[in-house]
């Protein structure tokens, strides 16, 4: 037998041991949830596509179809907490599903919120820009850059938690690196508050002046510095498994009457711009104290070690 054939066989034996197989059966209610949360994601890239315009469903007025998009990735977050957490209840996990996670949640927390923002500053830059002309090209490229930098990021977060995550519950207790839907509601959240909130002060006020720039202007600050956080190895905490599972000191309850009651006072579109971001930063916050700050004040607090001398002494 040639040395062409022996390795042809070799091949094909190979290829007979490797061979996977095929997947027969599927847990349909986990998988229908999480279906959800891919078909909120493209309906958010759809309403996003519409622009500016006001969208009206049965009795609901929505401001514009963007605050309509940025809605539909809250409920993309809702769909992605209760796939995994139905599929824990029935003990229906399954790599299929973990996989289906992930592809949806790279359509509602990665190319959504990457559109919406790229046409949220696009429709309210580009007017203004033509007009002007100056630094037109440069900022529009930054628009798209922040984009295309967030969904990248978003990327390379999914598959890394694909490769590092571990099936049992009890491994899941804090992020390494910002969550995808963490990251998302981040920029949704500014842009729904933009939407329902900005948008409708009295245009000649001082607070319209100064609000709705800022807002503009960190957008894609914001949408770089999400992804930034999302492929870092800051740690964030998992909420529901450290502080709502299991008994817990009374504290705990103490600070979740507190963020109800703020959710309470506040305006829906506010409590999300505070929770989303207030989590966001204090994961990044809590790093740079004690990675940077905290080693750098104990290195120059320290004492000098004393210097011994020694002195002799001779016997007359």
């Amino acid at each position: 037998m040639s040395n062409e054939k022996r390795n042809s066989f070799r091949r094909r034996e190979l290829l007979r041991r490797v061979r996977r197989q095929r997947l027969r059966t599927v847990t349909i209610l986990p998988s229908l949830i999480t279906l959800i949360n891919g078909i909120s994601g493209f309906a958010a890239i759809c309403f996003a596509s519409r622009g500016a315009a006001q969208f009206t469903f049965h009795r609901l007025d929505f401001s514009s179809s963007f605050a309509v998009a940025g809605y539909l990735i809250f409920i993309a977050m809702i769909a992605d907490m209760l796939d995994g957490r139905v599929a824990r209840m029935s003990h229906t996990t399954s790599s299929f599903g973990g996989q289906l996670d992930s592809l949806c949640d790279m359509i509602s927390f990665g190319v959504a919120p990457a559109f919406l923002v790229l046409k949220v500053l696009e429709h309210e830059f580009i007017q203004h820009l033509s007009a002007s002309g100056m630094f037109s090209g440069l900022i529009v490229r930054f628009i798209w850059l922040s984009g295309g930098l967030y969904m990248v990021c978003a990327a390379i977060r999914l598959a890394r938690f694909n490769v590092e995550n571990v099936e049992d519950e009890t491994a899941h207790m804090s992020f390494i690196g910002l969550p995808t839907p963490g990251a998302a509601g981040v920029l949704a959240s500014l842009i729904v508050f933009y939407q329902d909130i900005v948008l409708d002060i009295d245009p000649n006020s001082l607070l319209f002046a100064v609000v709705e720039p800022t807002i503009l202007y960190v957008l894609p600050f914001a949408a770089i510095f999400a992804g930034i956080l999302m492929i870092s190895r800051i740690r964030y905490p998992h909420l529901v498994n450290q502080y709502l599972k299991g008994r817990k000191p009374i504290t705990h309850l103490t600070w979740l009457l507190t963020i109800i009651a703020m959710i309470w006072l506040c305006k829906l579109q506010s409590a999300l711009v505070i929770s989303f971001c207030g989590f966001a930063l204090v994961g990044f916050v809590r790093w740079f104290y004690f990675r940077i700050l905290r080693p750098h004040f104990i290195s120059t607090e320290q004492p000098e070690p004393p210097v011994l001398t020694v002195t002799t002494t001779s016997n007359q």
